[in-house]
């Protein structure tokens, strides 16, 4: 917008948004908040989460108790810290969820219904990520399209697609700012929370300790990745996006797919590893369901992406940040850049 200085127009740059991040000390929330105090401002990114953070996490920027459960102590937190967009990260993933299907119901769907109805009340941009979860096993698997059959089987993927519906209707109804990325297996030196693709970060910590991992998924198993320097770009990317660019609500992105055999091929150009396949049927039932490869030209056209990091440049970063991780000898989560 101008405004008049001294009898002459003056164009004045809009504030940097203000933004809030649900269930930040996660795999992703903190590595975020990062990146987006840097470019935005230091008291410009409130995080919160359920968890006692470490004093790292106090002393880079705001952080705030936020159970999402509790609507009142959301829209408290909204309005004190006058919050223009929410990042919203809270959730069970796949294999925890379907250990406790109940805590997953009210974490990722009434969660979730509380955050979306808070942002269409405060006239709030929201960016919840879904997953290749989201997919079913009637669901083409090489390549994944944005939009085909999803039906999947697991409560986690269940309760995405609701995420990405809701926020849809939202959108159209209500002309409320959802966006959304079916994000794949995300790759960072943190500690695996309980996802399907988990093995792809413990094989980095095992290749670096023991020299030796023990995989649950079969060797031929193939699902996309992407390293996390990448999907954090791909959230700032899409939330900056101009609306009127943007032909959907929800967009594949993906970098690359690999297979248990093939990342370890990889690993042992740098360090020795063996690998032993002890199957967890659960798991492999689940990733069974899921995408190969992710089409993600959509997003590509409509808002430029274009991640960075292949299997092979991944590989070296990975081993590295993972031996500062273990140099540290400090609970995660940690910030990995």
């Amino acid at each position: 917008y101008q405004r008049r200085v001294r009898g002459t127009l003056s164009t004045v740059e809009p504030s940097p948004p203000r933004t809030l991040i649900t269930g930040s000390l996660g795999q992703l929330g903190l590595t975020l908040a990062k990146e987006m105090r840097q470019k935005y401002g230091r008291d410009r990114v409130v995080c919160t989460d359920i968890r006692k953070p470490p004093k790292t996490v106090l002393q880079s920027g705001p952080y705030r108790y936020a159970n999402i459960l509790n609507k009142g102590g959301l829209e408290e937190i909204l309005v004190e810290n006058r919050i223009d967009q929410v990042v919203h990260f809270s959730a069970l993933l796949s294999a925890i969820g379907e250990q406790n299907v109940t805590l997953a119901l009210q974490v990722n769907i009434e969660g979730f219904h509380n955050i979306i109805d808070l942002c269409r009340t405060h006239e709030l941009k929201l960016f919840c990520p879904s997953t290749i979860g989201a997919f079913g096993p009637e669901t083409p698997r090489n390549p994944t399209p944005d939009l085909t059959i999803q039906r999947p089987k697991t409560i986690y993927g269940v309760s995405k697609v609701y995420m990405e519906l809701l926020g849809e209707y939202y959108h159209h109804r209500y002309g409320l700012d959802f966006r959304s990325a079916r994000f794949p297996g995300i790759i960072s030196a943190t500690t695996p929370g309980g996802g399907t693709t988990d093995y792809a970060v413990q094989i980095f910590y095992d290749a670096i300790e023991t020299g030796h991992h023990e995989c649950f998924l079969a060797p031929d198993t193939r699902l996309p990745m992407m390293y996390i320097s990448d999907c954090i770009e791909s959230v700032i990317q899409m939330m900056e996006c101009p609306a009127e660019n943007l032909t959907q609500r929800t967009y594949n992105i993906s970098a690359f797919s690999f297979t248990p055999e093939e990342i370890v091929a990889e690993i042992r150009k740098h360090v020795p590893l063996e690998v032993t396949y002890k199957i967890d049927p659960m798991r492999q039932k689940i990733a069974s369901t899921w995408p190969q490869v992710l089409e993600d030209s959509n997003a590509r056209a409509d808002w430029q992406w274009d991640p960075k990091y292949s299997l092979e440049k991944m590989v070296p970063y990975m081993l590295d940040k993972v031996r500062l991780q273990l140099a540290k000898d400090v609970p995660p989560p940690k910030e990995l850049f």
